[in-house]
């Protein structure tokens, strides 16, 4: 579905149609969660996706359409995953125990290639993280991301093409045959 198009779903949820409000959800649910898997924790990332739904459509009466509806959608992601990490900070991350350790996380279907490059993603820094995720695994405009990191659009260019190169760098780095395959 194109931008306009989830637009136009935005501004009739925002007047209380329901169907609206479900076609939103549904055309826009798996970017928000493949985005809030690499940006804060991906054993929670469901729960961060109903965050974000519920603040956005708490504040969909206020949506202007200044900014595309999945930008928008995006920005309430991108503050819902920093909330998240800064508790996350204040806390201690529960331990694995048991069963639920080694073998549930090796048998997983995102072993591999997958699992390296998540890893890897994970440790960029920050803001090269958030501008590579929102461009090239959500595929959200440069100007889009602009607007929602309140930055140049050079900036953007600049965050990713650096997070490219240390994930250039890093896969040269592994010495991880799953890596080399495909």
């Amino acid at each position: 579905m194109d931008d306009d198009e989830l637009t136009r779903l935005a501004f009739r949820a925002a007047r209380g149609e329901a169907a609206a409000a479900e076609a939103l959800v549904a055309a826009t649910r798996g970017q928000l969660h493949r985005m809030l898997t690499y940006l804060a924790d991906p054993r929670v990332a469901e729960d961060l996706v109903q965050e974000t739904y519920l603040r956005a459509f708490a504040a969909l009466p206020k949506f202007a359409g200044h900014s595309p509806a999945r930008a928008w959608l995006a920005a309430i992601a991108r503050n819902v995953a920093a909330d998240h990490l800064r508790t996350r900070k204040r806390r201690p991350p529960p331990v694995l125990l048991g069963d639920a350790s080694v073998a549930d996380i090796v048998t997983t279907p995102d072993h591999g290639r997958t699992v390296v490059l998540r890893q890897l993603i994970a440790e960029l820094d920050p803001e090269r993280r958030e501008a590579f995720v929102l461009t090239q695994v959500i595929g959200l405009p440069y100007a889009d991301v602009a607007r929602i990191c309140d930055c140049p659009v050079g900036t953007i260019r600049s965050r990713v093409f650096r997070a490219r190169d240390d994930l250039t760098r890093a896969l040269a780095e592994r010495d991880d045959p799953r890596v080399n395959e495909a």
